[in-house]
């Protein structure tokens, strides 16, 4: 478990009040795991209890450890440019995320590109959630 006062920040764009998605998994392994959890969603007041914002811009921290991706490759090209509002540590891109293209935009935009399943890396699996 993470030292709550220095716990790392994650933003999960694409986070789902629907427990049956990933982008909803995302949020409860983050928040199991010791995390300060952003969901990040258009339309949503709260996913899981905390509050959702739209935009990585509308978040009260400056810069972030994480930010997390659950939305269709078409949909992250058109929100790179934006993820570049907040500095932070690494850019998750899961499985489905991920294309050449969107990956080398990324990186041209300077952001540390990681693909791979951001529940898995917060040390629980997706299984360990249930759709109810």
């Amino acid at each position: 478990m993470i030292d709550s006062k220095n716990r790392p920040t994650v933003a999960i764009v694409g986070a789902s009040t629907d427990r049956r998605k990933f982008g909803n998994k995302a949020v409860r392994a983050h928040v199991q795991a010791g995390f300060e959890v952003f969901p990040i969603h258009p339309s949503e007041e709260t996913v899981e209890g905390l509050p959702a914002f739209r935009s990585l811009a509308d978040l009260p921290v400056a810069r972030l450890d994480r930010v997390t991706l659950y939305v269709a490759p078409h949909v992250v090209m058109s929100l790179l440019e934006g993820l570049t509002a907040k500095p932070c540590g690494m850019l998750i891109l899961n499985p489905g995320t991920e294309t050449p293209e969107v990956v080398a935009r990324a990186k041209e935009l300077g952001l540390n590109v990681v693909s791979g399943c951001s529940i898995l890396s917060a040390g629980v699996t997706p299984e360990m959630f249930p759709d109810e």
